[in-house]
């Protein structure tokens, strides 16, 4: 299982950091030891003093696939779901100073928390989901897959001219504006409308 990231996919997140809007997606690659499951706590890296949070819909693939034509990428997942995608900033801007990769701020042990998953046919239309992040009862992000730069069945296709997409796969599709700083001891909670799918502790 590979965890598949897309940078910078919600122009208002790309505008928050400072960041130009891509012409075309970045992505970037987890591994699965950065995979925290539902139920399990998030640890806070001793190597950082900023780790925020970013949340996200999140596809699961369902089928192998490889050079997938946009018109079929839908037959490709089933299910959605939400994760944080948990940013070591401050790590993050060292190495984007320096012109380097970003795997040791985004793509380290625990770095990728999940919640369940529903199917696409209990969410209705899929250029329409609402979702936001509490964190200890406070509202901090709300996003609408209907403002994402580039929908699901684009970016199933765009990333599959790279990576061969294997069933269990994880695709994060990007964080709206709201992304900020956890501490320990605080508690996130993901919503799709008005349905818990993720809860995680900073431990």
């Amino acid at each position: 299982m590979k965890i598949i990231c897309i940078g910078r996919n919600y122009s208002e997140h790309a505008k928050e950091l400072g960041n130009a809007i891509p012409e075309a997606p970045i992505l970037f690659i987890k591994p699965d030891s950065a995979h925290i499951r539902p139920g399990y706590h998030f640890y806070y890296p001793a190597f950082s003093n900023d780790v925020h949070h970013e949340l996200e819909l999140v596809l699961k693939i369902q089928t192998m696939g490889k050079n997938i034509p946009k018109q079929f990428a839908h037959k490709y997942y089933d299910e959605i779901g939400l994760g944080i995608d948990f940013t070591a900033r401050d790590v993050q801007a060292e190495l984007k100073q320096k012109g380097l990769p970003w795997e040791k701020a985004k793509a380290f042990d625990g770095s990728a928390a999940m919640g369940h998953f529903v199917t696409k046919k209990e969410l209705g239309d899929l250029n329409a989901i609402q979702f936001h992040l509490d964190v200890n009862g406070e509202t901090r992000q709300r996003g609408n897959s209907a403002n994402m730069l580039n929908k699901f069945d684009y970016l199933i296709s765009y990333i599959s001219n790279f990576f061969t997409l294997k069933k269990g796969d994880l695709i994060f599709t990007g964080t709206p504006a709201g992304v900020g700083p956890v501490e320990i001891g605080d508690r996130l909670e993901g919503y799709i409308g008005d349905s818990k799918l993720l809860e995680v502790v900073v431990k």
